[in-house]
């Protein structure tokens, strides 16, 4: 019966571990392979380099500052979306007080779930150009306009949001994170819906207030998911391809812009890859992009790691 058993549950692992193999593992051991030699894409024949390509990524200016604007956004992208969906979910499922004195959401809490994933739904695409009409540097735009008509701005010398140094990066994380709050708002609802409401109204009896009840009940109980939603906002803060190329596009070769004030490692990859035809040195890009990662996910999930509380 066992080895009838095994032979069941291998059949069935067979084919996908097989697909995961060729269609995930081997592309990425095929880059490694590339990122070691002088490949130009298009051409067939290419020759062996060593460790030539990671040598010069150090001493590439443009892709250092794209690894620190990385970094930033790796920072207050998760801190930020983070603490706003907590906050939104805490207190559309335990804010309010209902007149027999128990712990329920603030008033319209459904709408307001709704509302607030509406954004998630939305494609990187179509989130680009909804801000890109946020944030055109003419009177036009909806930001420009709202401040010209407050007179906050010169009419006749809009601010080129997408066009500052200092606020570009500032502008892409708005819209990244007004699209990911209602998500995580969603995922964290879900978390604190298998917390006993028993808990909350035992707090409520001993005199705690919201922020009380908060950090010492409803942030310990979640901390596994805000774990897992540390590691997934991280992923999306080292990558942001789609976002600058696409809001920044005017502004060079897959975004970035002439100074390179709003690229990311992967707008340099994609820029050697397609443009530059240096395809090698951009699987090198590749291939540190991929160890970044690994070590983010890595060191996230063993600083945030705690012992599991049981309710």
């Amino acid at each position: 019966m066992r080895k009838g058993q095994y032979r069941f549950v291998t059949g069935f692992l067979f084919i996908p571990v097989l697909l995961y193999v060729v269609f995930v593992i081997w592309p990425y051991i095929q880059t490694f392979g590339y990122s070691l030699t002088d490949w130009k894409g298009q051409s067939q024949t290419f020759k062996f380099v060593g460790l030539d390509n990671y040598r010069a990524l150090f001493q590439d200016d443009v892709f250092m500052q794209a690894i620190w604007h990385n970094l930033q956004f790796l920072v207050f992208i998760p801190v930020i979306t983070i603490l706003l969906a907590l906050f939104f979910a805490f207190m559309l499922n335990a804010g309010g007080r209902s007149k027999a004195g128990g712990v329920q959401g603030v008033a319209g809490s459904k709408f307001y779930k709704v509302v607030y994933f509406f954004p998630q739904v939305l494609s990187l695409a179509i989130l680009a150009v909804l801000f890109n009409a946020v944030y055109r540097s003419d009177g036009g735009g909806l930001l420009n306009g709202a401040l010209i008509k407050i007179h906050l701005v010169d009419p006749n010398n809009p601010i080129e949001w997408l066009n500052e140094p200092n606020m570009v990066l500032w502008a892409l994380m708005v819209a990244v994170i007004w699209q990911g709050v209602g998500f995580y708002l969603v995922l964290f609802s879900a978390a604190m819906q298998s917390i006993p409401k028993d808990i909350y109204e035992a707090a409520l009896i001993d005199g705690a207030n919201r922020n009380q009840s908060f950090f010492r009940i409803t942030l310990p109980l979640l901390w596994d998911t805000v774990q897992t939603a540390w590691v997934y906002l991280g992923i999306i803060a080292m990558d942001m391809f789609v976002l600058v190329s696409s809001m920044t596009q005017n502004m060079g070769a897959y975004g970035g812009g002439p100074d390179h004030h709003s690229d990311v490692m992967a707008t340099v990859m994609m820029r050697n890859f397609l443009y530059y035809g240096k395809s090698g040195y951009a699987c090198a890009m590749g291939v540190i992009m991929l160890l970044l990662t690994l070590i983010l996910s890595v060191f996230t999930l063993r600083v945030t790691r705690r012992e599991r509380i049981e309710f």
